[in-house]
């Protein structure tokens, strides 16, 4: 199977070859005037959704409506199917209609769709600069190339600056995803959005929650894992879009912490500083729930500040935080599998202060916590950036390589059937006789059946 890129390159050969006009656009272009790997490659062409698939046979109708089309590399038994919501596919190249767009009644699809032959029409309605040029792959290499540019984005990507094109309210009021995504395209490349730009984001800023929970919360996550976290969302501050996505993170700002603990200033500045030690996705290190368990983990600070005769004091800050992270999730319609961990996260990070003091039993079951080279991850992250103290993650990293998995999850010496044998009736009495055997046995003061039962006869009547 080719790559990506040979095969987005065939595909424009083949509609080429057929009359059409066809180039690489959008991201993929910008990516590879930056010397980039693109994650993906878009063609656009003045086919039609219907001459690319009778061009070619094996393609998924994912916005026939608006003149989008995947181009699969290879046999899928599928033809003019549509896809799943989001749905792209290893490989597939999105090979979109030239066109422009008339109304965006929903302020993300156009009302009506216009198929054109003008590449310079087409451009126009796409959102910044520097995603707004088309690139002639037949003739790409690095001293020469071909490049459609009527929008300024091979100067605004040497200047570092994302531009919206044309009328940046009118591009914003079109998709107010857009708004975001000028944030996160500013973050990653560490640009400047233009004063224009800027200004049209913090005026329209209110209306982002008209967007689906679900594309603010993908826009989110990339910001937290595309290696620039930190400067995303010192940009969402700036930009007046924090306080409308995030309120709870906004909320941070000014709220003091004791210089013993936390010298580097309040809650926010704290939070800048875990995210900016977070790693990029591309890496592998680093998973999406790690990093909203980084965003999240203080969320409870600023509702239960309070300040003492001896220091400030966040009593319950990480019940209430799990309370704020739990409905923070639910807002942005995370799955419950990764609701639970980040959930997990906020409510255990505080548990490693603890973690030399801790009986056998409690420290085992602590380190069998579900990924719980999250949790230790988050640990160290939360002390690089406030006391620097690590003491509490060699201790726990130490005994996770000194104990066998066996040691930290043993096989139960006695289950339920035991208990039920034994004459016991099944109740809410068997669960405390099983941790009290279990604890016993992690602590290693039972280590048989037999020995077990003889606790349980002798500590706990029929």
């Amino acid at each position: 199977m080719p790559n990506a890129k040979q095969h987005a390159a065939e595909i424009v050969r083949a509609l080429r070859e057929r009359g059409h006009q066809a180039y690489f656009a959008g991201g993929c272009v910008r990516d590879l005037l930056l010397g980039r790997e693109p994650a993906d490659y878009d063609v656009a062409t003045d086919a039609t959704p219907r001459q690319v698939m009778q061009i070619f046979p094996q393609t998924l109708a994912v916005g026939e409506q608006f003149g989008v089309v995947l181009v699969l590399p290879e046999p899928s038994g599928a033809t003019g199917v549509p896809a799943r919501p989001g749905e792209r596919g290893k490989g597939a190249v999105e090979v979109a209609t030239f066109r422009a767009d008339v109304g965006y009644s929903d302020g993300r699809h156009p009302d009506e769709v216009h198929f054109t032959k003008d590449p310079r029409e087409d451009v126009q309605r796409r959102d910044f600069t520097i995603n707004g040029m088309l690139l002639d792959p037949m003739v790409f290499d690095k001293a020469a190339n071909k490049i459609l540019d009527f929008v300024g984005g091979r100067e605004d990507l040497k200047a570092g600056i994302v531009r919206a094109i044309g009328d940046p309210e009118r591009r914003f009021t079109e998709d107010k995803l857009r708004m975001l995504r000028a944030v996160r395209f500013a973050a990653r490349f560490n640009y400047q959005i233009d004063p224009a730009t800027l200004q049209a984001i913090q005026k329209l800023a209110p209306r982002i929650n008209q967007v689906s929970a679900e594309r603010v919360r993908e826009e989110l996550t990339k910001m937290l894992t595309e290696g620039q976290a930190r400067r995303a969302f010192e940009l969402l501050d700036t930009t007046a879009l924090l306080p409308e996505v995030l309120p709870e993170i906004a909320n941070m700002k000014g709220v003091e912490q004791s210089p013993e603990y936390h010298p580097e200033g309040d809650v926010f500045e704290h939070s800048l500083l875990l995210l900016e030690k977070l790693p990029a996705d591309c890496s592998g290190s680093i998973s999406k729930t790690l990093a909203w368990g980084a965003l999240l983990h203080d969320v409870g600070k600023p509702p239960t500040f309070r300040r003492a005769p001896d220091r400030i004091r966040f009593d319950g800050h990480v019940e209430v935080g799990v309370k704020m992270a739990a409905e923070i999730c639910r807002r942005l319609r995370f799955s419950n599998h990764e609701t639970d961990q980040i959930l997990a996260l906020v409510d255990n990070h505080m548990r490693f202060a603890d973690v030399q003091r801790m009986k056998q039993s409690t420290l085992k079951k602590f380190l069998r916590l579900p990924a719980f080279e999250e949790h230790l991850e988050l640990h160290r992250l939360d002390c690089l950036s406030s006391h620097r103290q690590l003491d509490s993650y060699e201790y726990s990293r130490e005994q996770l390589r000194s104990l066998p998995p066996e040691a930290i999850r043993p096989t139960p010496l006695i289950t339920g059937r035991d208990l039920i044998e034994a004459g016991y009736k099944p109740g809410p009495r068997f669960k405390e006789i099983l941790t009290a055997i279990e604890d016993a046995q992690l602590e290693g003061r039972l280590t048989s059946r037999e020995a077990a039962m003889e606790y349980v006869r002798r500590e706990f009547l029929v």
